[in-house]
């Protein structure tokens, strides 16, 4: 028998997701930009799991698909089995209530006209039954002392938060409708070092008292080693990499993926680091080849002229053909 950290709770199912430029002339075709190649992944029930890479590389994009935000050009995305793009407006804003998400700047998030109770409870009304007003003052007073701030600051407007307060007052809308997936954009990217260590605290703490489990999408790989439980690795549009955080971090096979643990600042002045190129990105769709070939120092023909795929490699699933 399985246990509920056993159960899929969110399955993406090879997402495409392509965006059309403006036409430059009349008759001339729309270019595409594929945001998205193909992106499949699992998160269990009460798992922790982290999605890495470059800016622009689609973390965003693919989050806002996952919380039905946007819809994918191809693929599916279920969540406790069922199909997101094939549910009803009224149905998928039920479901809602049990994903909720995080993002990124505590500023623009939070509307500046409405207090901390009305921007908390908001979720509530996504519930198929109604709450009362005391009601709803009780559960939302509960979680702010939960997350670390007061009963008394229902009454308080967003301007009168520090970021780290404010991103606190986001964590607890995001509960307040005891969701089983938070799915966090970069939310603790735009604080501090100190208070992203507060906040990472909170929410890992969080996570263990309500079998949470969080879809943490960042940059920075120190972080997501220290709250995930798994982790993919993104490359523009693509998962290079997938496994266990630990075995990813212990034995990286990606030469992307060494690439971002190398560039991961040392606290020490004495340990110096050999420096690898940090060119950016290079957008450009390529029907053919590997997109890492122009940074890569593993390369060779075959690199340029197939597409590697995912396939499983010890204990990570990696695309590369040199792995």
């Amino acid at each position: 028998m399985k246990s509920q950290n056993d159960a899929i709770l969110l399955k993406v199912e090879n997402i495409i997701k392509d965006y059309f430029l403006p036409k430059r002339k009349l008759l001339e075709k729309a270019p595409r930009f594929r945001a998205l190649h193909g992106i499949s992944l699992e998160i269990h029930h009460g798992v922790s799991f982290g999605i890495v890479g470059e800016s622009g590389c689609g973390k965003s994009t693919l989050a806002r698909i996952v919380m039905g935000l946007e819809s994918p050009t191809e693929g599916n995305v279920f969540f406790q089995g069922k199909n997101l793009f094939v549910l009803t407006d009224k149905e998928l804003r039920r479901l809602r209530s049990q994903f909720q998400m995080i993002f990124q700047d505590p500023y623009g998030s939070l509307n500046p006209r409405h207090n901390v109770l009305r921007i908390v409870a908001e979720p509530l009304d996504t519930l198929p039954v109604r709450i009362g007003e005391s009601e709803k003052k009780e559960k939302v007073q509960q979680l702010l002392e939960e997350v670390g701030l007061s009963r008394t600051d229902i009454d308080k407007f967003p301007h009168e938060f520090s970021g780290g307060q404010r991103q606190r007052i986001a964590i607890a809308r995001a509960l307040i409708t005891r969701p089983a997936l938070i799915v966090a954009d970069e939310a603790v990217s735009a604080l501090d070092v100190s208070v992203q260590a507060q906040v990472l605290n909170m929410m890992m703490d969080l996570q263990e008292k309500y079998q949470l489990a969080y879809m943490f999408i960042s940059h920075d790989l120190s972080v997501v080693e220290r709250i995930t439980n798994q982790i993919a690795v993104l490359y523009v549009g693509r998962i290079v990499e997938m496994g266990r955080t630990k075995d990813v971090f212990d034995n990286p096979a990606h030469p992307y993926t060494q690439l971002l643990i190398d560039a991961i600042p040392v606290p020490d002045p004495l340990v110096k680091k050999a420096k690898k190129s940090t060119d950016s990105m290079d957008q450009q769709e390529s029907s053919i080849g590997c997109p890492f070939v122009p940074r890569c120092d593993r390369a060779t023909a075959i690199c340029s002229e197939t597409m590697p795929i995912l396939r499983k490699q010890g204990e990570q699933q990696v695309a590369c053909h040199h792995a």
